[in-house]
């Protein structure tokens, strides 16, 4: 059955980055709201992950290779990969991983 993100609550799970989340068996899709000049510390985990850029510029870092992404940009990031990420303008941003994030629910 359907639902409506809007319909979500939001939690911040790291300070600036504000994520509406949807959990299924094999994956997690995460909406966030994204402030100016939020960071994400470089990290890695065992999940894939593809990241949507739906509004906003965002400075992202991954395996070593900075870029900067604008809305419509799709960045694949294989497991175990470091990355790490700034909000350069506020954001909307989508992540889908796989396996679930079990530690965001």
């Amino acid at each position: 059955m359907g639902f409506y993100l809007s319909t979500l609550p939001s939690k911040e799970i790291m300070p600036g980055y504000h994520g509406k989340l949807v959990h299924t068996e094999t994956m997690t899709l995460v909406c966030w709201e994204v402030e100016q000049g939020a960071v994400v510390p470089e990290h890695h985990h065992p999940h894939e992950q593809i990241m949507h850029v739906m509004e906003g510029e965002f400075e992202f870092t991954l395996n070593g290779i900075t870029q900067v992404y604008r809305q419509g940009a799709v960045v694949p990031i294989a497991a175990h990969l470091p990355h790490s990420g700034k909000a350069l303008t506020p954001c909307r941003l989508m992540d889908v991983f796989s396996p679930p994030r079990t530690e965001y629910q």
